[in-house]
């Protein structure tokens, strides 16, 4: 929902509106829109949309759709490593992670979010 205010999915998806994420969602999943739309509605269903990442793609998560494989990295103040977390993110990837969730703690850590290319679910 580019060019006005932006609400939640479920906002939409209550007032009967499809939006181009859910478009998008239904496309990738092979769904109809309109079942994805009611499962939003519904709760039973999310599509994570951050408004201050408009680049992300995408993707729907719930109990009648398709597994989404989430991988974990992050650094600690004990163990700060951002080569090791980046081989770790690059390899995510190219396994075909959906998601990358960066746990990191540490004093490096926003180094380690700003210089990542996948997206990033924040804690």
């Amino acid at each position: 929902m580019l060019g006005g205010p932006r609400y939640t999915q479920m906002f939409y998806a209550k007032q009967g509106i499809i939006t181009e994420e859910m478009l998008f969602c239904a496309a990738r999943e092979k769904l109809d829109p309109e079942f994805v739309r009611s499962e939003v509605a519904r709760g039973w269903a999310i599509i994570p949309s951050n408004k201050k990442h408009l680049e992300l793609e995408p993707m729907i998560v719930g109990r009648n759709f398709l597994v989404k494989v989430n991988a974990n990295i992050g650094n600690s103040a004990i163990v700060s490593s951002i080569e090791e977390e980046v081989h770790k993110l690059q390899w995510a990837t190219m396994w075909g992670a959906d998601t990358v969730m960066d746990l990191s703690t540490g004093p490096t850590s926003m180094r380690l979010v700003n210089g990542s290319y996948a997206t990033l679910l924040y804690q």
